[in-house]
């Protein structure tokens, strides 16, 4: 494998043939939505999935854009001239103050089995290394990767480099937003409505407290949470003057007719009266009001709170299980 600039593709594996450069921004992003779709019977993707389907060109740029110095962060491989794979890192801290570096490649299935794969996962480690020294993270740092459940190569290849499965989320779909069920009536002094900008903090912090117990899960500001505010099928329950339960749905941007339940939390103190469904309901109203005539989300596998027969209860089904991988960097 040739190689180009930058000492991080410089020190990559050689596999004859081959060549590792770095992305150079809007022309390569045909090249890396082809690589996607190529690889999506090998690896049975769901291609409406809002964990990760076959995003488009125009995607792909999105993604790129909000990556902090993509030239470096993102890898591409060559064979014969052509794009044939990619690799991007990115990184956040997590509520523990665990540092994650996530690294996901993707290779054409006609070029796996010849040492490319490996190359990727070598380049990956090689540059987090680098930025966990720059960031200076090291006691917290870990390395991350994603696998579908049905992308048997990348799994093998992780476990193969020493990753372990940590966790997994399973993505549901609801296929048919004209067959909701009846609601149920709710208890006295609960009332449903809208959230509008002065409960914006309160919807927040009710969706982070959810969390405070579970493992694994990003740091979410309230900052990061107004800058991709979409309340149009958002929806609260309170009792009295106090939020009690909240659900953020929204109308996928690239995809009209897909509605996504990005959270629903309830309260600890307010649990198992039937807010949860009540405000579900509602928001799979909205999002059909709106357009969509199908939803999905996803809920983490071993989550404690039952919210998986909830989904179930309304007519929820599974569709994919999104695994992620873990390795001490120290190793």
């Amino acid at each position: 494998m040739c190689v180009s600039s930058g000492s991080d593709l410089a020190s990559a594996e050689r596999v004859p043939g081959y060549t590792f450069r770095p992305y150079h921004g809007h022309s390569d992003h045909d090249a890396m939505a082809a690589v996607r779709l190529g690889c999506a019977q090998r690896d049975r993707i769901d291609a409406r999935s809002i964990v990760e389907g076959i995003p488009t060109a125009a995607e792909l740029a999105e993604g790129s854009a909000e990556l902090d110095d993509p030239s470096e962060n993102q890898a591409l491989v060559e064979y014969d001239g052509g794009v044939v794979g990619y690799s991007t890192i990115r990184w956040w801290q997590e509520r523990d103050g665990t540092w994650l570096y996530l690294h996901r490649g993707y290779l054409l299935p006609g070029h796996r089995g010849r040492g490319v794969g490996s190359a990727m996962v070598g380049w990956a480690e090689r540059r987090i290394r680098r930025l966990v020294q720059q960031h200076g993270t090291t006691p917290t740092a870990v390395f991350g990767a994603n696998a579908l459940g049905t992308e048997q190569d990348a799994t093998a290849l992780l476990l193969d480099k020493g990753y372990r499965r940590v966790f997994s989320l399973v993505e549901l779909e609801l296929a048919d937003l004209r067959q909701l069920p009846d609601g149920k009536p709710l208890p006295a002094g609960i009332r449903v409505g809208a959230v509008d900008p002065r409960s914006y903090r309160a919807a927040w912090k009710t969706v982070v407290d959810s969390y405070a117990d579970a493992a694994f899960t990003e740091r979410w500001t309230f900052e990061s949470f107004l800058a991709t505010a979409e309340p149009t099928c958002w929806r609260a329950a309170w009792e009295g003057d106090l939020l009690s339960a909240v659900a953020l749905c929204s109308i996928r941007r690239h995809d009209p007719a897909l509605g996504e339940v990005e959270e629903l939390s309830v309260r600890a103190e307010s649990r198992r009266r039937g807010l949860g469904r009540a405000l579900l309901l509602d928001g799979l109203r909205c999002l059909r009001e709106h357009g969509a005539n199908t939803a999905r989300l996803y809920t983490g596998a071993a989550n404690p709170y039952r919210s998986y027969d909830l989904y179930e209860s309304v007519g929820f089904r599974r569709r994919s299980e999104h695994v992620r991988y873990r390795k001490p960097v120290a190793a």
